[in-house]
């Protein structure tokens, strides 16, 4: 069994041979010794045969069920791949003890999805047949740093002032989202500070980053970008390498790059461009702008000293995740929605009539009696001179430029 073995070995590149030598392991795989199997299992997986070797690592787990690597083989056996690469090391006769712990640790570190994938589940229910959620292992199990959160107050008024009317529809008091993590949007130190862990925030959909500065110690969270992995460093400033997580002035960041944490102000914070998967595009600059596109496909100009993060916001499966009941919808705060023309004309435009009658009118309406799609912007605001192109300009007529900086 043992030339076997190394002949198995010494073959791995031929699969003619190894397809024989796998032959003869099989025959004789009642009394071929562990490295022998461990040798049968990687030949059946370079042969695409997974069936037949699991089996391998089924039966040199059972030969080994009385030796302290047994727990090794126990671990390692749901995922054939990787227990074919480690099957050689779980062969030796009195295995190290630090090796055990290193084969454990390793074991324990490596999760079946990485976070921020997305996670379906077996249609055991109704409610879980259609539900898909975003993987979250990988992502600090425990609390957040509490000098970094604050209540937040009136989570249990359910939309309600201080009379008891409802201000804010569809919303009801939740349970579990409590504390809010200050985020430093501003990113005012230039010293490098080292990613320690990164953190699910139920205020918001990315995903943060709790980093810790190298000279004094002070921990501080930021959005997690796309890239940004635990004992990555990450700076502000014009020092700073081009890497996602570094904070730059929108004037020296190379055109064609997608930012995102933006100022609308210079040193008021970033203010747009912060959820899951969002970013802006840099197109051009002159002596005072800089021009992004932004997510909604808008124009903007922005003054140059308005800092911005490098890189893409983290979480981008987050628009893919299906709530699966409404079971779900409740546990984030979210009240069932009447439909408009389901009420009484008292009680909004659309309501009345009779049987499944919209009410007669033409075209849809707010509760409010707005027309749908009605411009809603303010005229006269300062900030539409920045604006080059809307949004929506070709839905509202409107020109693709604006070219004499007049409000839209």
């Amino acid at each position: 069994a043992a030339c076997l073995a190394c002949t198995m070995s010494a073959l791995l590149s031929r699969p003619r041979l190894l397809t024989a030598a796998a032959r003869v392991t099989n025959a004789t795989a009642s009394c071929a010794q562990p490295s022998a199997l461990a040798c049968a299992a990687r030949a059946a997986l370079n042969l695409g045969r997974s069936v037949q070797g699991q089996g391998y690592i089924r039966l040199m787990h059972t030969q080994l069920s009385r030796s302290p690597v047994a727990a090794w083989a126990q671990l390692l056996r749901p995922r054939l791949a990787t227990a074919v690469i480690r099957a050689p090391y779980l062969t030796t006769s009195r295995p190290c003890a630090s090796m055990t712990a290193r084969f454990a640790a390793a074991a324990k570190k490596s999760p079946r999805y990485r976070w921020g994938e997305l996670k379906k589940y077996k249609p055991t229910s109704p409610g879980r047949r259609h539900r898909v959620v975003i993987n979250k292992q990988g992502l600090w199990r425990g609390g957040p740093v509490r000098s970094l959160t604050f209540p937040i107050r009136g989570q249990k008024l359910g939309g309600r002032n201080n009379t008891g009317q409802i201000t804010v529809w569809h919303r009801k008091a939740r349970k579990h989202r409590k504390f809010y993590r200050i985020v430093d949007f501003r990113r005012k130190r230039t010293d490098p500070a080292v990613v320690k862990r990164l953190e699910y925030d139920p205020n918001r959909s990315a995903f943060i980053a709790l980093i810790k500065y190298e000279s004094d110690g002070e921990l501080s969270y930021i959005i997690a970008p796309e890239g940004l992995e635990v004992g990555h460093t990450v700076q502000s400033g014009e020092g700073a390498p081009f890497q996602p997580g570094n904070h730059f002035p929108l004037g020296i960041i190379p055109e064609g790059s997608r930012v995102h944490n933006v100022e609308l102000v210079h040193n008021r914070g970033g203010k747009i461009v912060r959820a899951a998967g969002c970013s802006a595009l840099i197109q051009s600059r002159d002596d005072k702008y800089v021009v992004l596109k932004l997510q909604s496909g808008e124009l903007r100009k922005f003054d140059k000293r308005c800092k911005a993060t490098f890189g893409i916001v983290g979480n981008p499966n987050h628009q893919f995740r299906i709530l699966g009941k409404a079971g779900a919808a409740n546990w984030i705060g979210r009240r069932p929605t009447t439909r408009g023309v389901a009420m009484n004309p008292v009680d909004h435009p659309m309501g009345g009539g009779e049987g499944k009658s919209s009410g007669g009118q033409r075209s849809l309406k707010s509760p409010w009696g707005m027309k749908k799609g009605t411009r809603t912007r303010k005229l006269g605001k300062f900030s539409a001179r920045l604006i080059i192109r809307r949004r929506n300009h070709d839905k509202l007529r409107l020109s693709p430029h604006n070219a004499r900086g007049k409000s839209w």
